[in-house]
């Protein structure tokens, strides 16, 4: 499991000091970009070098509780499932260590041209 801390800003929330709801999208992303980094993976050298990018497929997405403006928040990332061309993840924002928001995101591997590819080797090494 990893864990990635992210505070609110006034960006983030609509006129009522509540975060929007695509941003939980922005939050969980950031903290994904986090975890591969932290397994030691360059993205933009398996990009450069090897022709290969993530994709989201597909977000299943439950609001729990709103966030506000200021309020820290941290994301945790777990693998459900992989296989040689997609992880399954979960991930979770919560405040104080409660849940307000749960995802479900299926990534893909793809070529720079659009075409399924197999995840890196060091990525199944590490998650598995």
């Amino acid at each position: 499991m990893h864990e990635f801390q992210v505070r609110v800003y006034y960006e983030d929330t609509d006129m009522a000091g509540i975060v929007y709801y695509a941003n939980y999208l922005k939050f969980i992303e950031r903290a994904r970009s986090d975890w591969v980094r932290d397994l030691g993976i360059d993205q933009r050298a398996m990009r450069d070098v090897e022709g290969i990018v993530f994709v989201v497929r597909r977000v299943e997405a439950d609001y729990l509780a709103p966030a506000h403006f200021d309020e820290e928040l941290t994301v945790r990332t777990s693998v459900i499932s992989s296989s040689g061309v997609r992880m399954l993840l979960t991930q979770e924002v919560l405040r104080e260590g409660t849940p307000i928001f749960q995802a479900e995101v299926t990534l893909v591997a793809v070529t720079t041209e659009g075409q399924i590819a197999r995840l890196p080797e060091a990525l199944r090494r590490r998650i598995h």
